[in-house]
């Protein structure tokens, strides 16, 4: 094995995710999640928000994969390498992957492309165009553009399409069932901790309209939250019972039609006699659409967006995984 000062190697972020993770072997969720986590590194961020990495970062990542597929867990390789890197910066270069050489990076697609030929790939029930158009988003983008930028501005063309009577329900059905299995796939590979705060996502009663609760449990889940999906239609008082044995620290909740948001009224009266007693969060395109009837839930509006929605959660839930003092 060759040493070699990490100082010495060049820090010019220059490589996307996908180039990184063709050279490392890493699976891009993974390296978000040792990002996240772990705090392995903290890439640079062009002007259009896309991850860029430099040399050093991928003879950092060899270097911990390395000590990983050794059998020494992530925790104790960062701590070796944190350790190293007070030092002196000595990093014992891993063999080589033999990929290609990294290509620097070229200008990025707009994801808002990538989305238009999402909807025409699905509209012609061609999956595999699909998958590879997805799967090249998830490596440009971050999660938050790749669901907001990508996702959500096919799913409104497709939604269009079919209320203007260009393509019929089954193609509907088939575009959004795509996307689903895509963002079902994103909430499982992301890993668990069973010591973050414990939030329940899923959709009022009646109503079937899911992606939208899929994807802030998805968004949620990749915030380091414990985060269980459980769907649409949701009988409440079976998920009042389910909450009193398993504890959560908050209900997220969605409606999009006026009838399901009512459904949802008096939910928090309800949650509110168990002890702890979690925070009800509510949204959906009903509330955005009338906004009247935001007052006439008890609980916590979370926003008018996505993001909006995930950045109010984690105002309102401290890491010890209990609800903040007076959210009730």
């Amino acid at each position: 094995m060759v040493l070699s000062s990490i100082d010495e190697i060049s820090d010019d972020p220059k490589y996307t995710i996908k180039t990184v993770c063709d050279q490392t072997g890493i699976l891009p969720v993974t390296l978000r999640a040792w990002e996240r986590r772990h705090e392995v590194l903290n890439p640079h961020r062009g002007e259009n928000r896309y991850r860029l990495y430099s040399d050093r970062d991928i003879a950092t990542l060899r270097w911990i994969k390395n000590r990983v597929d050794s059998g020494i867990s992530i925790s104790s390789a960062v701590a070796e390498l944190r350790q190293m890197q007070k030092n002196g910066g000595l990093l014992e270069a891993a063999p080589v992957i033999p990929f290609s050489a990294p290509k620097p990076v070229t200008p990025a697609i707009p994801p808002a492309q990538i989305g238009h030929e999402l909807y025409l790939a699905l509209i012609k029930h061609d999956e595999s165009r699909a998958s590879d158009l997805l799967r090249d988003a998830y490596a440009m983008y971050d999660l938050n553009t790749y669901i907001l930028k990508t996702l959500i501005p096919a799913l409104v063309e497709i939604g269009n399409a079919w209320y203007n009577g260009e393509i019929n329900v089954t193609t509907e059905h088939f575009g959004s069932t795509f996307i689903r299995g895509n963002l079902l796939g994103l909430f499982q590979a992301f890993p668990t901790r069973s010591s973050a705060p414990f939030i329940l996502v899923g959709c009022a009663p009646t109503e079937l309209h899911e992606i939208g609760s899929l994807m802030i449990a998805v968004m949620l889940r990749s915030e380091g939250f414990r985060v269980e999906y459980l769907g649409p239609d949701l009988p409440l008082e079976d998920l009042v019972d389910y909450a009193k044995y398993e504890h959560p620290a908050m209900v997220v909740m969605a409606a999009t039609s006026p009838e399901s948001a009512d459904l949802i009224s008096h939910l928090q009266e309800n949650l509110s006699k168990l002890k702890p007693a979690p925070i009800l969060g509510f949204g959906g395109s009903a509330f955005n659409q009338q906004s009247e009837l935001i007052g006439k839930i008890k609980g916590k509006f979370l926003g008018y967006t996505l993001d909006s929605a995930v950045e109010a959660v984690k105002e309102m839930l401290p890491k010890t995984g209990k609800p903040m003092r007076g959210m009730h």
